[in-house]
């Protein structure tokens, strides 16, 4: 990727590109790339500038232009042509809303199309003036990318006398993935510091660093879990097929030929542990858990939600490989899009978009609790990888999951469980954790063990989700038991025309 983004530079500046915007914060690696393309041509030259230290290069005035960005342009416009040289400008976007500087720069543009020079800018966000529209050719930096990584990492073990398996190596050039080139070498600094090499030991560095880099974004937060798929009672199926997903990331998958794989949505009621899946994913993966707030997407300004979206998907990808949940995404995209004036629906097509054309290593967990009020666009093949449902649980799973609560809570405490699954039907996972801990109240109160009697006590008292909202239940059932969605379990309970568990 660094060798094709060089013949691209090299290609504008052949083409006597007066003024190229190279947008990244990473300065050093900008200033290293252009050293190596004016190698390329033969007698150019690089300069380089900044507000402070002014003029620095092998040319003479070395300090011109300090604290003066219009002396620095006028000595590049006076510069003879047989010293042709790259002038890189740092931070130079503060000064281009000056008229002043921003016609003299019109000016100098117009004259360097005749000439050896160019003038290069580097920064990351900046909204160039409109009378400098016409003037820039932007030129995107990309992140380091997987190959780049590797000889980073590579260097850096050799450096100390440390040659690094090769499994190690991928592990981490994968975590590495959407850290810039410095916060790389910071990282692989304090392993150094503290271990002496590189190692798996690492990764866990690896993202707190990344979890820094989105403290200041105000649509993505970077969830700490230490949830496990042990701690979900049920959902075999589900459980399976992400073993067989998360394969699919390695490098012997794309030798294969397995595409990346793309996410899952997660549909069922509420409290059937849609989110917990999500928080156990990352953690068994161990890579980064982004959680989309869809609510903050929509800013009041004209086209500011369409940034937003393309920024926050810009901080995924960065993040890569990670794993982007969108929690309730019904309640996010469900909504008539006449009623805000088309701003959701042009959202919802922008993420659409990055969802079926996305080559990065993000996946997608999307949870729904009306799958009715999604668009049908979402629920179209291509969008995910796959549909689950996640029903409530059967009788096994019940007692697989109360068992798990108790277990937890109690763990010296065994008791008999199956009175209390027998009144538990209808019970979603979340519910069957508020039997166990109103249990337990009943039992504290009492200054005695948790009994049995508590947990069928407590589970009477209860009234479950599928009994007050019985209607919407039964319509999710029927859409999915259509085919339009696989059943998350193998176990999932046999029901009659009126929805209650058959025996």
């Amino acid at each position: 990727m660094q060798a094709e983004w060089s013949d691209q530079l090299e290609l504008l500046i052949r083409a006597a590109t007066p003024l190229i915007w190279i947008r990244s914060q990473e300065e050093e690696r900008v200033e290293a790339l252009l050293a190596e393309v004016s190698q390329r041509f033969s007698g150019r030259q690089l300069a380089r500038w900044d507000f402070i230290t002014g003029l620095q290069g092998p040319l003479n005035g070395a300090g011109t232009g300090a604290r003066q960005p219009m002396a620095v342009l006028q000595w590049l416009q006076e510069l003879d042509d047989s010293r042709p040289t790259l002038l890189l400008l740092k931070d130079f976007h503060r000064f281009c809303d000056d008229p002043g500087v921003a016609r003299m720069v019109r000016n100098l543009t117009a004259r360097l199309r005749e000439t050896p020079h160019t003038l290069v800018l580097c920064h990351g966000a900046w909204t160039p003036p409109p009378e400098l529209d016409e003037c820039l050719t932007l030129l995107d930096l990309p992140l380091p990318r997987e190959q780049e990584l590797k000889a980073l990492l590579t260097s850096i073990a050799r450096a100390c006398d440390q040659e690094l398996d090769e499994e190690v190596l991928e592990e981490l050039t994968h975590a590495c993935s959407g850290l810039t080139e410095a916060r790389v070498r910071h990282v692989a600094a304090r392993a150094l510091a503290q271990r002496g090499q590189l190692s798996r030991l690492d990764l866990e560095d690896v993202l707190e660093e990344k979890r820094r880099c989105l403290a200041r974004s105000e649509v993505l937060e970077f969830c700490q879990t230490d949830a496990d798929p042990g701690d979900i009672g049920g959902l075999d199926a589900l459980k399976h097929w992400l073993d067989q997903r998360h394969q699919a990331f390695s490098d012997e998958a794309r030798r294969f030929g397995l595409p990346m794989p793309r996410g899952v949505l997660l549909v069922g009621p509420q409290g059937t542990g849609k989110s917990l899946t999500a928080r156990a994913i990352a953690h068994s993966w161990s890579m980064p858990l982004l959680r989309l707030d869809v609510g903050r997407l929509f800013a009041g300004l004209v086209g500011a939600s369409e940034a937003r979206t393309r920024d926050t998907i810009e901080r995924a990808e960065a993040m890569a490989p990670c794993v982007l949940w969108i929690d309730e995404v019904d309640k996010g995209f469900g909504g008539d899009g006449r009623s805000d004036g088309g701003t959701s629906q042009r959202v919802l097509a922008t993420v659409l978009t990055w969802m079926a054309e996305k080559r990065s290593a993000v996946f997608v967990v999307a949870t729904a609790n009306a799958v009715d009020r999604l668009p049908p666009e979402l629920l179209r093949k291509g969008r995910f990888d796959e549909i689950f449902l996640l029903d409530l649980p059967s009788a096994q799973e019940r007692q697989s999951i109360l068992a798990l609560h108790v277990a937890r809570r109690r763990p010296n405490l065994t008791l008999p469980l199956e009175t209390v699954v027998d009144r538990t039907e209808g019970y979603s996972g979340a519910e069957l954790e508020q039997v166990v801990i109103e249990a337990m109240h009943l039992a504290f109160a009492e200054r005695r063990e948790l009994e049995e009697s508590d947990l069928i006590v407590a589970a009477n008292q209860l009234v479950p989700l599928s009994r007050t909202a019985r209607e919407q239940l039964e319509a999710l059932q029927r859409w999915a038991s259509s085919g339009r969605a696989r059943p998350a379990s193998t176990l999932a309970p046999a029901r009659d025309v009126a929805g209650n568990e058959e025996a």
